[in-house]
């Protein structure tokens, strides 16, 4: 680069850094263990290949998952981020099926403290949702009665990053 310091990966290497270096504008010299883990996981060829595939002003994103990769994966070596991913929408299954719990909690102590129908009243549907049954994942299916229209809420989304 033309008399200043080389790049993080030059410098590890032990090569020159030349003034079209594709590493010297992601891996600064000043932040070695940036490229190093990089390169541990990755291997320096293969990352210089991928950078070269990649239009210019989409390579510093590039560099971006790499380093974040490479950092799961010495963290997990089998799942990577994969396992980190796995992990957060498992906390929001978890976090989901509590707040249905919730609502049907509040639904109920709301319906107790209503006072009953007399017998000249009729009992019509009205805007408040009602738990109804577990769906297929055992979330519950909370199903709103409207007012104007008896169509059902869709139930809450519990998606699978494997499916």
């Amino acid at each position: 680069m033309g008399g200043s310091s080389p790049c993080a990966s030059c410098k590890l290497l032990r090569r020159r850094c030349t003034k079209d270096c594709i590493f010297a504008p992601f891996f600064p010299s000043d932040d070695p263990q940036k490229f190093a883990i990089v390169h541990k996981v990755f291997g320096a060829s293969n990352v210089s290949k991928m950078l070269q595939e990649l239009p210019v002003h989409q390579r510093a994103d590039a560099v971006s998952s790499l380093v974040y990769e490479a950092n799961a994966r010495v963290r997990d070596p089998v799942y990577g981020c994969v396992g980190a991913i796995s992990y957060l929408q498992n906390q929001v299954s978890q976090l989901q099926m509590q707040l249905a719990v919730a609502q049907a909690e509040i639904l109920c102590i709301q319906m107790q403290q209503e006072p009953p129908a007399t017998t000249d009243q009729q009992i019509q549907p009205d805007d408040k949702p009602f738990l109804m049954h577990n769906n297929l994942n055992g979330m519950p299916q909370l199903m709103n009665y409207g007012s104007s229209s008896n169509v059902a809420q869709e139930p809450l989304k519990s998606e699978s990053f494997w499916t």
